[in-house]
């Protein structure tokens, strides 16, 4: 909005001390086209977030079978009184995404104290000893314990991940690159789900399951591995990110403008030999160039940064009722309507709706592809009404289809829902980080993105707690259609309140947030 870009500029009078070199080498970055670091931190970076996303799929698929191995008396689904796993499914959710507001909102400022490196290795080492705790819980309150431990180090890791990442590309694509990590991401979504289906389903025809899943071959102890697993790719990529250099912006808004300036030098040297000649050093703006007030101080007494805070936390709270309730409740979500409709037996409905969640990872690496190629056409929250477009679109098709023998027509349902919602991540990531300046981005992030969590649970809890009476009150034709409608009123109400927002596109960091 014009009224906000203008606050913006009126505004870097109180971004603290202003040093010539130090705006001098923001300038020098700014005019660098191309990413200049080594493509190795990308991947590094990468195997991070693949670990991350694997880690908020895994249960996915991998819950009902946790249930009934943690669970007295659990079962995927039954009458009335009996306990199911999606009765038992939103508390660990609720307090696994609860995990991201403490992590976020604690750990992820101390990023802005201490550096985004140090901070990334911390974070990452405290999500894998969450999952580590995960595979050998006995009980569902210890399940729950090791869901919140690993929540409080995803929570901080997103933001910290995505400040890094926006502060070391390119001005004109830092939303492209966001969305190069985001295709690690879907991966790691991929492998969590998929490697659910064959570790904690049992065999099954094809759509019903997988003929060479593994359940019965583990003994019902498949979810076990799977947060083992989910450990080892975490001590691989703590072990990965010593490699990563420091972020010069952060640098230089501690003070340590020589270091940044070898940094920046390496960059340009970098460029070089991809490009012949780079540009002329951008104007210089303001930048703050030593330590400044506390990050939340920072944000909550400035009128630009408390305003931008309020709306990003509304529009992060709607978009996660929608977008959880299908990333980590799908399965279980699918499996009790299928069940109480009497579409399929439990055993049938479990896999059936494990394999389209399964599917509907193909949509999430399509998204992140995609939004690799073309997110950089649209301001970042124009995309956000096509991701919820298409997220409702693909929740009616399944919906429909779910209880019929069409599978292959709610299977497309379930890839254009997942290409929705994570269409819309990656933007709204980079709009974020965008948002604030770099003495308070990590926590700028941590706090919209932390906060925004809670609203993760809700559609959980408030929809699978209510599936049976919805189910009775709508009918089984209509009662699955009402509840994907439920489910996507979050991500619509995100994408029409985001339009309210400040645009950032092609614009230097400096100048959107001093």
């Amino acid at each position: 909005m014009a009224s906000d870009q203008g606050s913006a500029s009126a505004s870097s009078s109180g971004a603290g001390t202003t040093s010539a070199s130090a705006a001098a080498i923001i300038a020098r970055q700014d005019r660098i086209p191309i990413w200049a670091l080594s493509y190795l931190f990308i991947g590094i970076i990468g195997v991070g977030f693949l670990f991350t996303f694997y880690d908020i799929f895994d249960i996915t698929v991998s819950f009902i079978q946790t249930c009934t191995q943690i669970v007295p008396k659990c079962v995927p689904g039954g009458p009335p009184g009996s306990i199911t796993a999606a009765d038992k499914l939103g508390l660990p959710v609720e307090l696994n995404l609860a995990g991201y507001v403490i992590g976020a909102l604690i750990l992820s400022p101390l990023a802005d104290r201490f550096g985004r490196r140090d901070m990334l290795l911390f974070t990452l080492l405290l999500t894998g000893l969450g999952s580590l705790y995960n595979a050998f819980v006995t009980d569902y309150t210890n399940f729950i314990i090791a869901r919140v431990i690993t929540g409080i180090g995803i929570g901080a890791d997103l933001a910290i991940v995505n400040t890094y990442i926006n502060e070391v590309a390119p001005r004109g694509s830092r939303a492209r690159y966001t969305s190069l990590i985001f295709i690690m991401s879907a991966l790691g979504a991929f492998v969590g789900i998929w490697l659910g289906l064959w570790l904690t389903t049992p065999p099954g025809d094809f759509p019903a399951g997988l003929p060479f899943a593994q359940a019965p071959e583990f003994m019902g102890n498949g979810w076990r591995y799977m947060y083992g697993i989910g450990a080892a790719l975490a001590l691989i990529g703590i072990l990965l990110r010593f490699q990563l250099p420091e972020s010069p912006r952060w640098l230089i808004s501690r003070g340590r403008v020589d270091q940044a300036d070898k940094i920046v030098s390496g960059m340009e040297e970098r460029a070089r030999q991809r490009v012949s000649d780079l540009p002329a050093p951008a104007g210089e703006l303001p930048v703050q160039a030593g330590p400044t007030k506390v990050p939340y101080t920072e944000i909550f007494t400035n009128p630009l940064y408390l305003r931008r805070t309020l709306l990003l936390v509304v529009v992060w709270f709607l978009g996660y009722i929608t977008i959880y309730a299908i990333a980590q409740g799908l399965t279980t979500l699918l499996s009790e309507v299928l069940i109480q409709t009497k579409a399929a037996e439990p055993p049938i409905a479990a896999g059936k709706a494990g394999m389209l969640a399964a599917l509907g990872t193909l949509g999430f690496i399509a998204a992140a592809v995609f939004a690799y190629y073309y997110g950089e056409r649209l301001e970042r929250k124009l995309w956000l009404p096509i991701s919820a477009v298409l997220t409702v679109i693909g929740g009616i098709l399944m919906a429909v289809f779910i209880t019929s023998d069409n599978f292959t027509l709610a299977a497309i349902g379930a890839i254009i829902t997942f290409f929705g919602f994570n269409l819309w991540v990656p933007m709204t990531y980079t709009w974020s980080t965008e948002s604030y300046p770099t003495r308070a981005r990590a926590t700028g992030f941590a706090l919209v993105d932390g906060i925004g969590h809670l609203g993760g649970g809700v559609g959980i809890l408030l929809i699978a707690a209510n599936i049976t009476n919805l189910l009775d009150n709508f009918g089984t034709s209509s009662g699955p259609i009402v509840i994907f409608l439920i489910i996507c009123i979050g991500i619509v109400a995100a994408a029409i309140i985001a339009q309210f927002g400040t645009s950032t596109r092609q614009k230097r960091l400096d100048e959107v947030s001093p």
